[in-house]
């Protein structure tokens, strides 16, 4: 039966599976980029907007597979999406133009915000039919499958050329579809009992209120991804520019953040459990704030440093719990909504970093992730006392 306990373990598995899957080949087609510059022989600005599309073929998709999800399941969208993710990330490196690598990576992009979408999907439903805050774990797969393609695509880089890396990131994607993937296809997903039915406080349907607190969860996955998208392009920067930090140690200081917002992500469910979500994203938004002016602002090293550390736990659990309240409202669309708000301020990040860094400073810049943590801080509270005066009422 679709709801059994065993059942319902195997598609957390499952899911937990391409959830890693997603970020162990994106992680290695990333750290590949220069050696595929090379090859392009593209200058940096050329580079640039090759990049964008994997941007832009993600957000154009993204709007696009809530529909896909609703019309043929969010399990069958999610495999689908895994086999294209598969095979175009080894497109790239058989380019020789900027303008070439922009249209693979279109694919490459299309394919990255399918499956986001789907899974996502796929794990709202899940959560609500195993009734615990699971979701954070999830994103967790998805951080360590990161952290682990990153490292064994930084081991590979000196014997292993870009094709023949990629190529097998294509064997392992497709191996490991080809072994999870049937789970998915053989369940239907969770149907929810009567305690899951929405009720008219949480409506499914696309209504006003329904479509402004979507609009709300995108805006706070928005303010969490900015500060990712933020610190993963110039967060070292600042280490060695500012604070005349080396080349290696300037690099320690994404690993610290990307480290605790994987560890603060692990702890999540407990944290939801025990804070309910509307305290787990005020206390992590007003965590990351203070956390940031700390890296931004600190004058040594290794205050910033702490000050990385404690930005990546205050924002580990705001993505999550913003894509599963905006799958719970309104379904795959919810999802596909939040993802590309907050896919945009993961976009938006790193150049309004760039003009407010010539502005004014690069420190100055980066205190605007503290700024937009405390922003969804804020937004999460104001949603919750509007949730909870419409309860009283």
């Amino acid at each position: 039966m679709p709801g059994n306990g065993s059942s319902l373990t195997r598609l957390r598995i499952a899911l937990t599976v391409f959830f890693a899957l997603d970020g162990f080949v994106f992680a290695g087609w990333v750290v590949r980029i220069p050696a595929i510059k090379a090859q392009t022989g593209a200058s940096a600005s050329a580079l640039g907007l090759a990049l964008l599309g994997v941007s832009a073929g993600a957000v154009i998709t993204m709007t696009l597979t809530g529909r896909l999800c609703r019309r043929y399941g969010n399990h069958q969208v999610t495999v689908v999406c895994a086999v294209l993710l598969s095979l175009s990330v080894a497109l790239p490196p058989l380019t020789h133009s900027a303008l070439a690598l922009g249209l693979v990576l279109l694919l490459f992009g299309a394919a990255y915000g399918g499956i986001n979408v789907a899974f996502n999907s796929a794990a709202v439903e899940l959560v609500a039919a195993l009734r615990r805050p699971v979701m954070p774990s999830f994103h967790a797969a998805f951080s360590l499958g990161g952290m682990v393609g990153a490292g064994l695509g930084g081991l590979v880089a000196e014997v292993l050329s870009p094709t023949l890396h990629l190529l097998l990131l294509t064997l392992v994607g497709l191996l490991v579809t080809a072994a999870v993937g049937p789970t998915l296809l053989r369940h239907e997903p969770p149907t929810p009992t009567e305690r899951d039915v929405p009720t008219e406080g949480a409506p499914r349907r696309l209504d006003g209120r329904t479509r402004a607190l979507v609009i709300v969860f995108g805006l706070i996955a928005g303010c969490t991804a900015y500060g990712e998208g933020a610190l993963a392009d110039w967060g070292a920067l600042h280490l060695e520019q500012d604070l005349q930090a080396s080349a290696g140690a300037a690099a320690v200081g994404y690993s610290c953040f990307a480290l605790a917002m994987t560890v603060g992500r692990l702890s999540g469910t407990t944290l939801l459990e025990r804070l309910g979500q509307t305290r787990t994203v005020v206390a992590g938004g007003t965590t990351a704030a203070a956390g940031m002016l700390l890296g931004a602002l600190a004058p040594s090293l290794w205050a910033a440093l702490l000050g990385y550390a404690i930005t990546g736990i205050g924002l580990a659990n705001l993505f999550p719990v913003a894509v599963e309240r905006a799958g719970a409202l309104a379904g795959p669309d919810g999802v596909a909504t939040a993802s590309t708000l907050g896919y945009g301020g993961m976009l938006l990040g790193p150049p309004a970093i760039g003009f407010m860094a010539d502005w004014f400073s690069l420190p100055a810049a980066l205190t605007s992730v503290a700024v937009l943590a405390a922003v969804a801080a804020a937004v999460g509270a104001l949603v919750g006392a509007s949730a909870r005066r419409t309860a009283g009422g």
